[in-house]
């Protein structure tokens, strides 16, 4: 069986993708920047390989067929680090993916990345690097899902969505492991891939908001 590459499995929202395909009996390849999270990852029984995002990382899709790209800079880094892990390593995921002949490209991208101008400017850099990055991964004909999730928190899951932006700002949040669901949901259902949904907590279940 093929194996699924995580990027940034290390995240929350890796971390809980891992477990969920493995608790499937899908074989999982965890990419980690630094040794000291390994055993965290050997214990679940996935793969782990140690690669940097800033690097040349392309020895990690060896073997694989699905990749999840769930990395991203965080909000205390600068601008510097944005452009370098969500718009260029995004990127060059893209292009390595290609290379490998990956069969599903499941991108963790942002509500904002839909139009950077109507977000905050406080995050627009982060807004538009996420945009031009699902757009180059749309433009490389590479199968592909990208999910634009809300306000990340870190409550219990709903098991409810909507792809539908909620009118006030408040809303407009769905939980980490919501979020971590519906990825796995999309590498389950080949019928999604196609898709570029924003995600947020609702009153549906997966099945009835993502294309099955």
């Amino acid at each position: 069986m093929k194996k699924i590459l995580i990027i940034g499995a290390n995240g929350a929202i890796g971390r809980m993708v891992a477990q969920k395909l493995l608790a499937q009996g899908k074989p999982v390849v965890a990419m980690i920047r630094n040794t000291d999270q390994q055993s965290y990852f050997t214990e679940l029984g996935a793969e782990v390989v140690i690669a940097d995002l800033e690097g040349d990382f392309r020895h990690a899709f060896t073997g694989c067929e699905k990749v999840v790209f769930t990395a991203g800079s965080g909000p205390k880094t600068g601008a510097d680090k944005t452009l370098l892990v969500d718009l260029w390593a995004a990127s060059r995921s893209v292009d390595y993916a290609k290379t490998f002949n990956i069969r599903q490209f499941v991108m963790v991208s942002a509500r904002g990345a839909a139009d950077p101008d109507l977000g905050p400017v406080s995050i627009k850099p982060y807004n538009v690097a996420k945009r031009f990055a699902d757009q180059y991964l749309l433009d490389s004909g590479i199968p592909c899902t990208i999910l634009r999730p809300g306000r990340l928190l870190n409550e219990q899951a709903t098991h409810r969505f909507t792809t539908l932006r909620p009118a006030e700002p408040e809303n407009q949040v769905i939980t980490r492991e919501d979020t971590a669901d519906a990825i796995v949901y999309c590498l389950n259902h080949p019928s999604t891939i196609g898709e570029v949904a924003e995600l947020y907590q609702g009153e549906l279940p997966l099945s009835a908001v993502l294309t099955v």
